[in-house]
């Protein structure tokens, strides 16, 4: 909790934290390993965030959910991966929503949004990333109007839980790519449920198996229809409506790397206060402290940045750079905190009952994605200090 936040929104924030610890202490390190090491998806905790309405907050209450703003979802994220577990299960339900909130027409959102509040339905995979990486707008899954449908053909490299998912977001391209090259791709929401009954061959998944529990896929959409009504927004506006959802993307990620930072922190402290050599604690040590300590102030920091960038996006204003950076920082702190705690646990971190191989493993995603950190770079040269464009 910081001072930035209204006392309204601090004393919200604060319940929503609680909630959230008390859901999250029922699920032990233990649950999380066996996962891990079984790479399973976490279905039992996710069904009990769903049934809290935690996984809801973000929907507006006239579809059931919360109504509240990304602070708190910011929160949630944090205190989830800060218990100890892991937030990839669930996160993207949470910024997927939004290209559907604040883009779907109201048939849309009166069909689906009641559903996934209550939790009878599923909207975790979003199926944007090709061979191009990055470059988005390189992609080449292509969307072809037939009839009243569109037939999508092509291949994603990374589409994460569309097992576990009910709904799906795909971009695809409808246009080729002209002089404007952020034109001519649109956003479809597929219906996975109809997919399964009526097309299972449209849809090929293979599993990717990464270095921790990440329920994530390659997909190759062969010849798969969907209606015409399926299209979020306006036909070729599609990587529009993604970018608007970056934001909220780099923000909740950023919060999941602060939780880590501060689960790291708190490891490491507690373990350097229990370990004896030499007859007394290796907490005394001032090559023990320092590097626990640097993780933690840079964590605080990245959580200052975090909640700036979500005071802008819930009162609507231009965050992009505040999202970046959160992100950024957030990444860089997570990491250095884990180093740290890893040092400190020396060959004990690399046991799998302590957890701390596991958590390390998870957290170092967050240098890379859900974008680079050198992107981020690019990012702030440009378009904050006014630096040459390099990509």
């Amino acid at each position: 909790m910081t001072d930035l936040k209204e006392p309204d929104v601090a004393s919200k924030v604060d319940f929503y934290r609680k909630r959230t610890r008390a859901l999250c202490a029922e699920f032990s390190g233990e649950y999380w390993r066996e996962l891990d090491q079984s790479r399973a998806y976490p279905a039992a905790f996710v069904e009990a965030l769903t049934a809290s309405g935690l996984l809801a907050t973000l929907i507006p209450t006239e579809y059931g959910g919360g109504g509240e703003g990304l602070t708190v979802g910011a929160a949630i994220m944090e205190e989830i991966n800060r218990s100890g577990g892991h937030s990839a299960a669930c996160h993207a339900q949470m910024y997927t929503m939004g290209s559907l909130l604040r883009h779907g027409s109201e048939e849309q959102k009166q069909k689906y949004l009641p559903g996934i509040a209550a939790g009878a339905l599923r909207l975790q995979a979003f199926s944007i990333t090709e061979d191009a990486g990055s470059d988005t707008t390189s992609i080449v899954t292509k969307a072809e109007l037939d009839g009243d449908d569109y037939v999508i053909t092509g291949h994603k490299t990374w589409t994460s839980r569309i097992d576990e998912s009910d709904l799906l977001l795909v971009l695809a391209r409808t246009e080729d790519k002209g002089a404007d090259k952020t034109t001519g791709m649109t956003l479809f929401l597929v219906d996975l449920r109809e997919v399964r009954a009526n097309q299972p061959d449209a849809v090929r998944v293979e599993k990717v198996r990464t270095m921790f529990n990440y329920a994530t896929n390659q997909v190759w959409y062969q010849g798969l229809r969907v209606p015409k009504d399926s299209v979020i927004g306006q036909v070729g506006e599609g990587f529009r409506y993604v970018i608007d959802g970056w934001n909220a993307e780099r923000i909740l990620l950023a919060s999941e790397a602060v939780g880590d930072g501060y689960w790291f922190a708190e490891k490491a402290t507690t373990y350097a206060n229990e370990r004896v050599v030499f007859g007394r604690p290796i907490g005394v040590n001032q090559g023990v402290q320092f590097p626990i300590v640097d993780g933690y102030m840079h964590v605080r920091a990245a959580e200052l940045m975090r909640d700036v960038a979500a005071r802008l996006f819930d009162e609507g204003k231009p965050c992009g750079a505040e999202a970046n950076m959160a992100k950024h920082l957030a990444a860089d702190a997570s990491w250095e905190s884990a180093n740290a705690c890893m040092n400190t646990y020396g060959g004990f971190g690399f046991v799998d009952e302590y957890d701390v191989e596991r958590k390390f493993r998870e957290t170092r995603m967050y240098q890379v994605a859900p974008v680079n950190n050198n992107l981020v770079k690019t990012f702030i040269a440009s378009k904050v200090l006014g630096l040459p464009r390099s990509y």
